[in-house]
C-alpha cells in the first residue's frame, strides 16, 4: 500500500475505533488508584476533546509543502457553555508557551476552552478561536475581550513546521467535534508530530476517582508529551530506557544545540472537586511529580506548562451578584495530589502506547514504544507476572 492511501486510509478511520486501540492497563502495565470509566479527562462531568489531525505527504522537507504531521486540541471545560471555571496554572520549566494565563492568575478564571498545537502556530489558533467565539456567538453582550489559552510542543523533527500548515479550519475542526466520552491518543490532534522519552510521544490522558469523607471526585488529565531522554525513561519504577537504549532509537540528524531531553510538555488536569484558584495552583504544582515518575527531569530546553481547573462551583463567575461557593478544605485535598500524580503518570504512558511509529521530514523517525518489549522488561524486574 502506498504511503498515501495508508494516510488517507488512517484518517478515515472512525474516532471510536482509534480510542479502542490498547492502552497501558490493556497490555499489563501496572498503575496505582483507581480509573474513572472512560480513563480519561471526559470522566469529569462536563468536559469535552476535539482534535484535528494533520498527515499529509512524505520524503524531504520542501517549506509549505510538507511533509506534514502536525494538528490541533481542543478542550472544553462544561462543553460549548460560556461558563467560565476556576482555574490557576504552573510551570516548571518555561521554555514554551500558553497565552492567557495573565489573566488566569489575575481573575482565577478559565474562559473558554483551552487549545494545545505546535509552537508555531499558537498565533494562528490564538485567532481562529476568537473568529469561532463570533462565530457562534459565544458572548451574548455587544462589548466583550477575552484572552484565548492556547498551549505549544515542538514538532520540527517531524513536520514541516515553518510552513504554517496549521490553518483556522483546523482550530474549528477541533473546536466544532469536541465530545465526552472515549478519546483516541497518540499521534492525534497537537500531539501528532510529537516524541517522549526516545520514542514516539503525543496525546495521552488517564482519570483518577476518590473519595474524600462521604463524596466521591474525579481528577482527569490530559497530556501532550514531547519530552525527556530516553535514559531516564521509566515505567512502574523499571528502567526501561536504559534496557532499550540500544534499540529503537530517534532517527534525525540533530542540530549542534539540540540535548537530549530537549522538548516540552503541556498538562491540562480538570476536577469536579470545588477547588478555588489558589488551590488549583497547588494541583498544577504537583503535575510534575507524575511526570518525574516516568523520566522527567525540566530540562532547559523543555517547556513544562500546566493548567488546573475545576467544573464545580458553576454559578462562581459574576459580573455584578456576589456569588455562594462551596470550598474544598486543604486538609483533605492530599487524596486529590495523589490522583494528579498518578493519573499524570499513566496520561504519558497512555500516549506512547497508542502512538505508532512516524516517519516525517527528511526521512527522520521515531519509533512506536514496543509493547512486547516493554512488559518482558517489566517482567525481568518482576513487576507483572
Amino acid at each position: 500500500m502506498k504511503a498515501s492511501v495508508f494516510i488517507a486510509s488512517l484518517l478515515l478511520v472512525p474516532a471510536l475505533t482509534i480510542a479502542q486501540k490498547p492502552r497501558a492497563r490493556d497490555i499489563g502495565v501496572p498503575f496505582d488508584g483507581n480509573p474513572g470509566k472512560f480513563n480519561a479527562i471526559t470522566d469529569v462531568k462536563g468536559v469535552e476533546v476535539g482534535y484535528s489531525t494533520i498527515i499529509s505527504g512524505q520524503g524531504k522537507n520542501i517549506r509549505g509543502k510538507g511533509p506534514v504531521r502536525t494538528g490541533v486540541t481542543a478542550i472544553f471545560p462544561r462543553g460549548r457553555k460560556n461558563n467560565p471555571v476556576y482555574a490557576n496554572w504552573y510551570s516548571l520549566n518555561g521554555n514554551g508557551e500558553m497565552t492567557g494565563t495573565t489573566w488566569i492568575t489575575e481573575s482565577g478564571f478559565l474562559e473558554g476552552p483551552l487549545m494545545i498545537t505546535n509552537t508555531n502556530s499558537v498565533g494562528v489558533v490564538r485567532d481562529a478561536v476568537l473568529k469561532w467565539y463570533v462565530k457562534n456567538k459565544w458572548y451574548n453582550e455587544d462589548f466583550w475581550y477575552t484572552y484565548p489559552v492556547v498551549a505549544e510542543t515542538y514538532d520540527g523533527f517531524m513536520n514541516d513546521i515553518y510552513g504554517f500548515h496549521v490553518q483556522e479550519k483546523h482550530a474549528y475542526e477541533a473546536l466544532d467535534n469536541a465530545k465526552s466520552g472515549l478519546l483516541a491518543e497518540g499521534n492525534v490532534g497537537g500531539g501528532t508530530g510529537m516524541m517522549c522519552l526516545g520514542f514516539k510521544g503525543g496525546t495521552g490522558t488517564s482519570s483518577r476517582v476518590v473519595s474524600v469523607k462521604d463524596s466521591t471526585y474525579t481528577v482527569g488529565v490530559l497530556v501532550q508529551s514531547n519530552f525527556g531522554g530516553k535514559r531516564n525513561f521509566t515505567v512502574a519504577g523499571v528502567p526501561v530506557g536504559k534496557e532499550l537504549k540500544d534499540t529503537l532509537n530517534y532517527e534525525f540528524k540533530a542540530p549542534p544545540s539540540y540535548q537530549p531531553g530537549d522538548g516540552s510538555i503541556i498538562v491540562v488536569v480538570a476536577t469536579d472537586a470545588p477547588l478555588l484558584p489558589h488551590q488549583l495552583k497547588r494541583i498544577a504544582a504537583r503535575v510534575p511529580l507524575g511526570i518525574g515518575k516516568v523520566g522527567g527531569r525540566g530540562e532547559n530546553g523543555s517547556g513544562d506548562i500546566f493548567l488546573a481547573f475545576s467544573t464545580a462551583n458553576p454559578g462562581a463567575f459574576q459580573r455584578e451578584n456576589f456569588a455562594k461557593l462551596d470550598e474544598f478544605p486543604n486538609d483533605l485535598i492530599n487524596p486529590l495530589f495523589e490522583a494528579t500524580v498518578q493519573a499524570v503518570e499513566e496520561a504519558i504512558i497512555n500516549a506512547m502506547v497508542a502512538a505508532e511509529t512516524m516517519e516525517g521530514i527528511n526521512g527522520n523517525k521515531a519509533y512506536g514504544l514496543p509493547h512486547k518489549e516493554l512488559i518482558a522488561i517489566l517482567k525481568k524486574y518482576n513487576r507483572v507476572k
